[in-house]
């Protein structure tokens, strides 16, 4: 092919013009959401990962404390059917490396909780992942337990993620669920926290497929949501009309509608004279 074969570039330019810079996008550039969605599809389904919105808890669920000096995690006794407290530090070995909260996933199946929730609902039901599966339950007086078969409104959680990744659950009598030292400098459970504070913010971790399946369910609501039908008539008055909703029409719709009118007129006269000579026959 020769030189004057070849395909000229159909942009015109002037003389006196400098070339633009063709440069590459940034990984910065990107949207926050292109880059959460990329990063969740190279990530493995059953990776522990941490919730960003109340509606990703689902699905196996790891709960843990930041306590002090060790960290803690929720766990289910099923031989003695009641709810410990595990430290986490004795899960790793004397000779292992210092391992930071947020890096703990759960070593065995007693420790993983199962959240579940009705379609819509703002709470959730936590169920043990060993057992019998029972519900974590609080009472009115603050005990928790976990010693229920079937859910109510006593097994009911609604989560409140804060900005820092930390979750608060708060039962249906609107206290929150806390870490409390009791008798003997033992750990415990308690639901009657007025307050969030350090006792009552926990470290939650999701499995990466149950995080991927709650994005996907919003992505679609939001499609359903956009996908609105467009009201010809509103429309057009919308963005055809001047002053008070005065519609602009051409000449030819001025007489098609005046003529309109006017047959219009005539039909009921013809419908009003009928309708009078049949009362005065029957009369």
């Amino acid at each position: 092919m020769s030189t004057d074969d070849k395909v000229r570039p159909t942009k015109l330019k002037f003389k006196g013009d400098k070339p633009k810079k063709k440069r590459k996008r940034e990984d910065g550039e990107e949207g926050s959401s292109s880059r959460r969605r990329r990063k969740e599809d190279d990530e493995s389904p059953e990776t522990w990962v941490l919730p960003e919105n109340a509606n990703e808890i689902r699905g196996p669920t790891f709960i843990m404390h930041p306590s002090d000096p060790s960290p803690i995690c929720i766990t289910y006794d099923s031989t003695r059917g009641r709810i410990v407290l595990h430290s986490v530090e004795k899960d790793k070995d004397g000779a292992q490396e210092p391992v930071s909260i947020l890096e703990r996933t759960p070593t065995e199946v007693s420790q993983v909780w199962v959240t579940t929730r009705v379609a819509g609902a703002t709470t959730i039901n936590l169920r043990t992942g060993t057992g019998d599966g029972k519900f974590l339950s609080c009472d009115k007086h603050g005990l928790v337990s976990a010693d229920r078969e079937a859910r109510g409104p006593q097994e009911e959680w609604t989560p409140v993620v804060f900005p820092d990744g930390m979750v608060a659950f708060q039962n249906v009598y609107e206290k929150y669920l806390a870490v409390d030292e009791v008798a003997g400098g033992t750990i415990a459970l308690r639901g009657d926290s007025e307050e969030v504070g350090f006792a009552e913010r926990f470290w939650v971790k999701i499995q990466s497929k149950f995080k991927r399946e709650a994005n996907e369910e919003e992505r679609k609501k939001e499609g359903v949501m956009d996908d609105t039908t467009v009201d010809e008539t509103t429309t057009n008055k919308l963005y055809q009309a001047w002053g008070a909703g005065r519609s602009v029409i051409s000449v030819e719709d001025k007489k098609e509608l005046k003529r309109a009118r006017k047959e219009g007129r005539l039909a009921e006269a013809l419908l009003d004279r009928r309708a009078k000579l049949k009362s005065d026959r029957f009369c």
